[in-house]
């Protein structure tokens, strides 16, 4: 298992407050880090690799954008849950598939270019997979800067 050192921690602190947009964002992020551009590359690519880290990339509103977004969950039977989130994930509308310890065990997000086109997605699923996919949209929208000290 891959441990963080004291540069991970230094970078992973750093970024969540936020990362460039210029012409060479890892490049600006690296000089501000006190780190060459290309060793920032290679910590970060080993850190999601490895699992250390989930991700590294942007976070972009879909609605901002014109687009639509909606959270969904389902009650999966367990002998099915790894067949059926194959399924719900072929979708490449779908993001962000989560298991749950509750009745509604699959928590996944739509993210489609139209609002209309969320209900067909959820139709699909429902074809597929011979379940019900409960849909709830947004009411309304919170921010919370969270920032995981490491």
């Amino acid at each position: 298992m891959t441990t963080l050192d004291t540069v991970d921690r230094h970078i992973i602190n750093n970024l969540q407050e936020g990362f460039s947009l210029g012409e060479r964002p890892f490049r600006d992020a690296a000089v501000q880090l006190g780190l060459s551009e290309n060793d920032l590359i290679t910590r970060l690519s080993r850190l999601v690799s490895s699992g250390l880290l989930s991700r590294f990339g942007p976070l972009f509103n879909a609605e901002r954008l014109g687009g639509a977004v909606t959270l969904c969950a389902m009650q999966v039977p367990r002998d099915r849950f790894e067949t059926i989130a194959q399924q719900v994930n072929a979708h490449r509308e779908v993001a962000h598939n989560y298991e749950r310890e509750h009745a509604f065990n699959m928590w996944f997000v739509v993210a489609t270019e139209h609002q209309e086109e969320i209900e067909g997605v959820i139709a699909a699923i429902q074809s597929e997979t011979g379940l019900t996919v409960f849909n709830f949209p947004k009411q309304q929208e919170f921010f919370l800067h969270l920032k995981v000290a490491v």
